[in-house]
């Protein structure tokens, strides 16, 4: 991996994985576990990139979209403050940095996480987390956009239907980056402090 490197962790929160169980698939949050805990040992900064409202919904669009005018209809989802948009404890560390947004499906916009990013010297982002349906295809097109480099962990990613994720992560992940698996990366990394 060419540049300095940073883990971004998508939306692995109670609430969302909670809401949507079928997003579980097995292994994802191992397989997580395993390479954040990698990550850290080897000193590449992670970021949780959560997702949250506020109880009056100051600062999110709620009637632009069908999926947010669903999820909004119970007024407790993903509310700040509460359990639901605190990330899996087991894969939270010392450290980790979190990136929270009140609205739409990608991390970048309307967040400081690019130019927290730019401030490590980060220009490769590895991704993991939920979901295939928009929050990985948003995250991978607009770091390639704003000129990261990006790989895509496919068996630390998840999305529903299971068939249509798996499409989209051949059809289209792998046009806008490497994708990888958690032990493929996990021995990148070994051979790459080897070589050190």
């Amino acid at each position: 991996m060419s540049g300095a490197v940073a883990v971004l962790v998508m939306e692995m929160q109670r609430g969302v994985l909670g809401s949507f169980p079928d997003l579980c698939w097995p292994g994802l949050i191992p397989n997580s576990a395993a390479l954040l805990t990698a990550a850290r040992a080897r000193g590449i900064p992670v970021v949780h990139c959560t997702a949250a409202f506020r109880v009056d919904r100051a600062g999110t669009h709620t009637d632009n979209c069908p999926f947010i005018v669903r999820l909004l209809r119970d007024p407790a989802h993903m509310l700040e403050g509460t359990p639901a948009v605190d990330v899996l404890p087991e894969l939270l560390g010392p450290g980790d940095l979190e990136s929270r947004r009140y609205h739409g499906f990608s991390p970048f916009t309307g967040t400081t996480l690019d130019a927290r990013l730019r401030a490590l010297g980060v220009r490769h982002v590895v991704a993991l987390g939920v979901s295939l349906n928009l929050g990985i295809p948003g995250l991978a097109l607009e770091a390639v956009n704003l000129g990261y480099r990006v790989t895509v962990v496919e068996d630390a990613v998840s999305g529903v239907p299971r068939e249509y994720a798996l499409a989209v992560l051949k059809h289209t992940v792998s046009l806008l980056a490497t994708r990888t698996t958690t032990a493929a990366l996990l021995a990148d990394w070994s051979a790459a402090e080897v070589t050190r």
